[in-house]
């Protein structure tokens, strides 16, 4: 709920750090990071009963429902924050990274020795 929540209260802003899109690099690790970890969280919790192509699809679905909510709870009930479409892209930008990273760690190219 940080998303929901205003910072222009902060002094955040030194001058002495200027990252360009420094938010949208957020949005996109933050993203990447959430699949990432939510595939192995799905397939824990079902204990390996849920196939790895079907824990994918619903952590990345999950993941991009979950931003563009965001995004229009912005929107929709704050006054300070803004809902961006270009969040929105770094959303599932990372999200579709983080899915790909899962694929390429358990590909049978470059398979782990830990049964997933």
């Amino acid at each position: 709920m940080l998303s929901l929540f205003s910072f222009s209260e902060m002094d955040l802003d030194t001058g002495q750090l200027n990252i360009p899109y420094a938010d949208k690099m957020t949005h996109f690790v933050f993203y990447l990071v959430f699949t990432f970890l939510g595939v192995f969280f799905v397939r824990e919790r079902t204990k390996g009963n849920l196939k790895l192509r079907k824990a994918i699809g619903y952590v990345f679905f999950g993941a991009v429902a979950y931003g563009i909510l965001i995004e229009a709870l912005q929107y929709t009930l704050t006054v300070d924050r803004m809902a961006e479409l270009g969040d929105v892209f770094a959303n599932v930008l990372g999200a579709f990274v983080g899915i790909g990273l899962i694929q390429w760690l358990f590909s049978k190219k470059r398979p782990l020795k830990w049964k997933f």
